[in-house]
């Protein structure tokens, strides 16, 4: 079932913007495009979309934005700076010149090692994973109750169209079943007219005979037992229509009977009128087989 949502939700250091679109499928695959950093969050998002579609593929796509400021540390080496000192004690004994000890801020910076900016990688990534998994729950959840919403809604008008669509398939079995009724006493009348036709003058037709050839056809044409099996998977095929939980995979299983039903009755009935209801059957069958692939 094709759908679309949208979600956006911003922490200290993290913007995120999720957005989902869905496309008709048999099966359920998820499609991920997401930044690098986001990796760990991945099996995460699968299983979420999840809790909301059974069917169709989704394809999820993040947008990561930084913003905030952070403040950087520095650190001094003060025995770096001792021995800094020392050194230049000793290269001044050694010459046998006096120590001038002149210290300025840029002396200090220029002095390789002696301040530098303290990171504590592990701690700041489970930081960023801790905030951006965040995020990510609350942009997520947002784009994918939209998501449902927009599903629901193509859901209500695909069922009002396949109800209507069943009623349909419904009412041409109603008048194969009327039909069927006078299958037999049509062939006996024909197949008395044309032995009439055929038969010598005053020779006379021979009743049982022709009985037992009605009974072998009417034996043969019955479609009966079709036609009360389709009625029984009309009614369910409107339960499971009107059902609240997934049935898109009962649904198909659900219309190859159908459709092997009708398909038999065309196959035994011989009967021109019935094979073209038969036919109008199969149509609204295959329409009805093309939306449900659209359903959960």
């Amino acid at each position: 079932m094709t759908s679309f949502g949208r979600g956006v939700a911003a922490g200290a250091n993290f913007k995120l913007t999720v957005e989902l679109k869905s496309v008709n499928n048999r099966y359920l695959e998820v499609v991920t495009h997401a930044p690098r950093l986001l990796l760990f969050l991945e099996q995460a998002l699968r299983s979420q979309v999840a809790e909301y579609a059974a069917r169709g593929k989704v394809d999820v796509f993040v947008q990561l934005e930084t913003i905030g400021e952070r403040t950087p540390r520095l650190k001094t080496d003060k025995a770096l700076a001792a021995a800094y000192l020392k050194a230049a004690q000793e290269l001044a004994d050694a010459l046998k010149q006096p120590l001038v000890v002149k210290l300025t801020l840029e002396n200090l910076l220029t002095l390789p090692g002696l301040v530098t900016m303290e990171q504590d990688r592990e701690t700041e990534e489970a930081e960023n994973q801790a905030e951006l998994a965040q995020v990510l729950n609350q942009a997520l959840g947002e784009a994918l109750q939209a998501f449902a919403a927009m599903r629901a809604q193509e859901g209500e008008r695909l069922q009002r169209d396949l109800l209507r669509r069943a009623e349909q398939v419904a009412a041409l079995v109603r008048r194969i079943s009327g039909l069927a009724e006078q299958v037999v006493a049509e062939y006996q009348s024909k197949l008395t007219a044309r032995i009439a036709e055929l038969l010598p003058e005053n020779v006379p037709l021979d009743e049982a005979r022709l009985a037992n050839e009605v009974a072998y056809f009417a034996d043969h044409a019955c479609i009966n037992e079709e036609l009360v099996r389709l009625e029984s998977h009309l009614v369910q095929l409107r339960q499971l229509l009107q059902a609240a939980e997934p049935v898109g995979r009962k649904l198909d299983f659900l219309l190859q009977e159908l459709n092997r039903e009708v398909n038999t009755i065309g196959s035994k009935a011989n009967s021109l009128p019935i094979n073209q209801l038969v036919i109008e059957a199969k149509s609204e069958l295959e329409k009805i087989r093309e939306q449900i692939q659209n359903i959960e």
